[in-house]
């Protein structure tokens, strides 16, 4: 069986919001079908998942989820206009390709889609690009780019669907790398399905058969059914156990079992217990054709046999009394066990052990007069204890007991009633830590030395922890993509972020991934031993390096000033700092706009301190919005009425020559223009 049969981190989130909004909002509705699982859709259809597919469906107040394939953003806004409360089942990694096409299209780029034409995933990509095209294979890529002329000038921005193979997507992009002198690539494939894939492939190349499990409208379990076929003579694509067709099976000496990403673990279950149960029932017919009857002699001779003390016996508990237990042992002794051997831990007799139970014991005495031998449960427990202990330090097995006691140098641990001593340095606590914390817990350790003649055992819980913390590390570096949140605790600061451990990594989040607002030190948001949610915005798997954010997208103030504001809209501004060429004035917490020094007044000033002080609040008008550099410029001159030119009336004076005054017009830019008169002949 493949070991990451069924679902992805995506399928799985979106199905754990619809559960978590039923369980919290109850009745609610899905936008499309949650996944490409009909089984699980079902599921969640019976407690109370209505599945929707015109926004019109809604009504005010309602709960809706969006499936987990996405949508454009006019269905969004169809949505939002209806005043259902929308949750966000969407995929990260197909919230990511949505960013792509929606930078590209504000590029002017053309967005040429891989992937299966009409399929949810695809229809929702195409309504975050401007000039698109699909294609769903090399043979469609290359008849697309000789229908389409000089095609090959133009920008091109290339995205695949997330469940899309490998080989299709390389495919295409030599073709396209060939003809095409502007092209960026984007490898959009989920991960999780490029591993899901190459097990697949591993498991037909060396199976008999293959049986794939997943939804008959599911691209993803589609493709893995169509590599199996490449590499097995024999592949069954299956969505529900019934449909299993076990006499094709019956030849095969291997059979591969997989599962696409919608595939719930219940239905993998089902399908390999039905399997199972097959093979078994088939086994146990061969076995009993071929079995032997015993004869009178040989069941009569197993009654006779006799036992001896220290022999390990098994029986079937056949009476309880408030002493002992009696234990037929199918031979001619009857076993007694004290009945304290099943209470010592507190348990009550009666639910520790019941008529018809086997149990295991050992010969204490012998009396072969009364035809009877006590027994022992508790001696042959600790003796397997102790054998398990000691195997322990050969095998690396991992031992759960619970801290006891703080003992000198170190703390005890019981371990099914074995005292086991772990030295301070051992607990995986720092030096100078208190070792009462650990008392009355329960902990994972390894067993070190073992002297059972000294009954001394030393055991390690920093080797458990460490080996754990390797395979979280791990388990981390394997399923880790861009998007994915986690739930981290900041472990150090330094003037430019905050380096956050997300399960025994430390990732990095820049100072200004902190706050959308100024801040000048990562202290100003958050201090060492905080708990964080936090999302992957980067990572370098060769360096081990990762950027995490954790400012939320929604709160973008850009996007805030933008659905608020355009070009010639007036806005109440606080100025915020002053500059020789202007003044800089918050627009909304987060965005500013730049008041040049020719726009502050009507009339000329030698510096914005003239007119304007830090802390101010003037309403100033929108002349320029760049989007692609997030900057805006502000006027507050053009909101001003300007002063009416009033011509200089001419000065005479006795025995003075009369001269005209030299008259400047304003104009609205705040340049000053004019020409004196010619001169006149005096009177």
């Amino acid at each position: 069986m493949a070991e990451s049969a069924g679902f992805c981190f995506g399928v799985r989130r979106s199905v754990e919001l619809a559960e978590k909004l039923l369980e919290e909002q109850g009745p609610s509705f899905s936008f499309g079908e949650l996944i490409h699982n009909r089984e699980m859709v079902a599921l969640l259809e019976s407690k109370g998942l209505r599945v929707v597919q015109d926004p019109a469906e809604l009504r005010a107040g309602e709960h809706v989820i969006l499936r987990a394939h996405g949508v454009s953003p006019s269905v969004y806004e169809q949505i939002e206009k209806t005043g259902a409360v929308i949750t966000d089942g969407t995929c990260p990694k197909v919230k990511a390709i949505h960013r792509i096409a929606a930078r590209a299209k504000e590029q002017g780029r053309f967005v040429l889609i891989i992937g299966t034409r009409l399929h949810p995933e695809v229809e929702a990509i195409r309504g975050w690009c401007g000039e698109h095209a699909v294609v769903e294979n090399p043979a469609e890529c290359a008849a697309f780019l000789d229908a389409a002329g000089d095609f090959w000038k133009k920008p091109l921005t290339v995205v695949v669907q997330t469940t899309q193979t490998h080989n299709n997507f390389t495919e295409c992009c030599d073709i396209l790398k060939k003809r095409c002198t502007n092209a960026e690539f984007h490898d959009t494939i989920c991960f999780a399905t490029s591993t899901r894939q190459e097990e697949a492939i591993q498991l037909a190349s060396n199976c008999d058969a293959m049986v794939v499990i997943g939804g008959k409208h599911s691209a993803n379990s589609l493709h893995l059914a169509q590599l199996c076929e490449e590499h097995c003579p024999q592949v069954q694509f299956i969505e529900t156990p019934e449909e299993l067709e076990l006499d094709k099976l019956r030849q095969a000496d291997t059979v591969g079992l997989t599962a696409g990403a919608s595939t719930p673990a219940w239905i993998i279950k089902e399908v390999r217990n039905k399997m199972s149960d097959e093979i078994r029932d088939e086994v146990i017919t061969e076995e009993s054709a071929v079995e032997k009857e015993k004869s009178f002699d040989e069941m009569l001779e197993e009654t006779l046999k006799t036992i001896y003390n220290g022999d390990k016996v098994t029986g079937t508990v056949v009476a309880i009394t408030g002493t002992e237990v009696s234990v037929d042992l199918g031979a001619k002794y009857s076993g007694f066990i004290p009945a304290e051997e099943f209470t010592e831990d507190g348990t009550k007799l009666e639910d520790a052990v019941k008529v018809g139970d086997e149990v295991e014991a050992v010969v204490v005495r012998v009396n072969d007069v009364e035809g009877t031998a006590m027994l022992s449960k508790k001696r042959l427990d600790a003796a397997k204890i102790w054998n398990d202990v000691e195997a322990a330090v050969e095998d690396g097995t991992v031992m759960e007991g619970v801290v006891t006691e703080e003992n000198k140098g170190g703390v005890v641990v019981s371990v099914k009633g074995v005292r086991v001593f772990v030295p301070a340095s051992q607990t995986d606590l720092p030096r100078d830590a208190e070792l009462s914390q650990l008392v009355k817990k329960t902990v994972r350790l390894k067993i070190t030395e073992v002297n059972r003649a000294r009954k001394r055992v030393v055991g390690s819980i920093r080797r458990v922890a460490q080996a754990e913390r390797r395979e979280r590390i791990e388990a981390i570096w394997n399923e880790i993509e861009i998007g994915k949140h986690y739930h981290g605790v900041v472990k150090s600061m330094t003037s430019y972020g905050a380096f956050v451990d997300i399960g025994g990594i430390d990732g990095m989040v820049h100072v200004s991934e902190l706050s959308w607002g100024r801040i000048h030190q990562p202290s100003e948001v958050v201090s060492v031993g905080d708990e964080l949610d936090v999302y992957v915005i980067n990572f370098d798997r060769e360096k081990r390096k990762i950027s995490l954010g954790y400012k939320d997208p929604a709160a973008d103030p850009w996007l805030q000033f933008t659905s608020q504001y355009s070009v010639d809209s007036v806005a109440s501004v606080k100025v915020v700092k002053l500059m020789p060429f202007g003044a800089f004035a918050e627009i909304v917490p987060g965005v500013d706009g730049l008041i040049h020094i020719s726009q502050i007044a009507n009339r000329r000033i030698a510096k914005p301190d003239e007119v304007l002080s830090v802390g101010d609040v003037v309403d100033a008008k929108i002349t320029a919005i760049d989007e692609e550099k997030h900057k805006v410029s502000l006027s507050i001159r053009a909101l001003s009425v300007p002063a009416p030119v009033v011509p200089a009336a001419p000065v005479e004076k006795e025995d003075a020559p009369r001269e005209d005054a030299l008259v400047y017009e304003i104009s609205a830019d705040g340049k000053a223009t004019g020409v004196a008169p010619e001169d006149e002949p005096a009177d």
